[in-house]
């Protein structure tokens, strides 16, 4: 309890330290462990002892007469808090013991009469490794606090570089949106497309699109960043002479508040209507196919594109979703430090400031964060199993993180007291 209570260890800083560290990719962090070293850890293993017997303290008190009803309400939110960690810390224990025995038995079975059963013996160990190792995660889980925003929708940006790679930073700029559309089909979520504005050659120079569903900002939010690009072109000198072209994109991920009370006076916006850009013949020529609303007081404005069809009521209530977007950023000071954290995801699009690298010629993608590489590049723009995948490395790693500066924090406790 005196844990919990203490200055010196705050989950959400942890939490932040983790993100800070993914986003900016400190050289001076040291190797991450894994699941399971983390968990041999003695100081976690003693951590985890103490909420284990915490549980069982109180479970006791709440059997008893002898508390009030304001207390029975504070312990049953504590043992509520508590409980899906003993459970999977027993579970843990359970399993490792089956584990155990196993291994035991493994070790007497060498006869040629028994390598039948040996086999079989070899084949539960290893599901029973997989178990633990899902379990060791599903703790890690319960240690690390949710974020405030884990659930929110978000709004998703992609922008072609503007001073390398030229057509290539477009093409892959297209091919990114499409792989994050894909994904969003993947796990079920509903994928709105709220800006496109597409490349002269067939790429893309900006897209935005508003994404919502099951812990959509949890998933997404470590892809914010510069994505480079390393390709042979499919047509032109270059793709002759077989040479590596290097581009990049950015993304930014901004979760969105569940509630919005924002008050816009309609003699404060400016509506216009304009030529859409890009491919779109003389439709685009012709028509008035996009909007512009422009908020008087701020300077802000937010624009709707629609390339196919002229201006519509649609196209209006969105540009004012957005406009109260920024609007927002006035009346919250939380989200306007998110709003800040998302333009430092932008940066300046330097190849120096790549959280991945995704290499066509060698069948591979690289986050730098974590030196993770991942091979069969077209399974990973497809958007979903291959990407998932990586996704869940991120958010495993930056688990892993949190608890390791919940060490040094416990460390430093064991050292000074409260």
């Amino acid at each position: 309890v005196g844990l919990h209570n203490c200055a010196l260890w705050r989950q959400k800083s942890l939490l932040d330290m983790a993100r800070f560290m993914l986003s900016f990719n400190s050289r001076h962090r040291k190797k991450h462990q894994d699941s399971q070293t983390l968990w041999k850890h003695e100081a976690v293993q003693k951590y985890l002892e103490t909420l284990s017997k915490e549980y069982q303290q109180v479970s006791h008190l709440l059997n008893t007469d002898s508390i009030n009803e304001l207390e029975q309400r504070t312990l049953r939110r504590r043992r509520a808090d508590l409980s899906p960690i003993a459970a999977a810390f027993q579970e843990i224990k359970e399993a490792e013991k089956e584990v155990q025995e196993l291994e035991a038995m493994c070790r007497e079975l060498d006869s040629r009469d028994e390598k039948q059963l040996l086999e079989l013996a070899l084949e539960e160990k290893e599901t029973l490794d997989k178990k633990v190792n899902m379990l060791y995660r599903k703790l890690f889980q319960l240690l690390v606090p949710k974020e405030k925003y884990d659930r929110s929708p978000v709004v998703l940006e992609v922008t072609a570089g503007r001073t390398t790679g030229g057509d290539i930073c477009q093409q892959f700029t297209k091919e990114m949106f499409e792989m994050y559309q894909n994904y969003a089909d993947y796990k079920r979520w509903t994928f709105d497309v709220v800006n496109y504005t597409p490349a002269e050659i067939g790429g893309l120079h900006h897209a935005a699109a508003h994404i919502s569903g099951d812990d959509v900002y949890r998933h997404l939010k470590y892809e914010g960043g510069t994505h480079r690009v390393q390709r042979i072109p499919e047509v032109g000198l270059s793709s002759r002479m077989q040479r590596i072209h290097t581009g990049t994109m950015s993304v930014i991920v901004l979760p969105q508040p569940e509630e919005v009370d924002v008050k816009v006076d309609p003699k404060d916006l400016r509506i216009d209507t304009f030529r859409a850009k890009g491919a779109g013949g003389q439709h685009v020529n012709k028509t008035d196919s996009a909007v512009r609303i422009v908020h008087l007081p701020t300077g802000n404005s937010c624009s709707r594109q629609h390339v196919k069809k002229r201006i519509c009521t649609s196209g209006i209530m969105v540009s004012m979703l957005l406009l109260c977007q920024f609007c927002l950023q006035r009346e919250f000071n939380e989200y306007t430090n998110l709003v800040f954290a998302a333009l430092l995801q932008l940066g300046t699009r330097a190849q120096s400031e790549r959280i991945r690298t995704y290499n066509f010629t060698q069948d591979r993608v690289t986050d730098h964060r974590i030196s993770y590489d991942a091979r069969n590049i077209k399974e990973i723009l497809n958007g979903k199993e291959g990407l998932d995948k990586l996704i869940n490395r991120l958010l495993e790693f930056a688990e892993i993180e949190a608890v390791t500066e919940y060490l040094e924090n416990l460390k430093a406790l064991e050292g000074g007291g409260c």
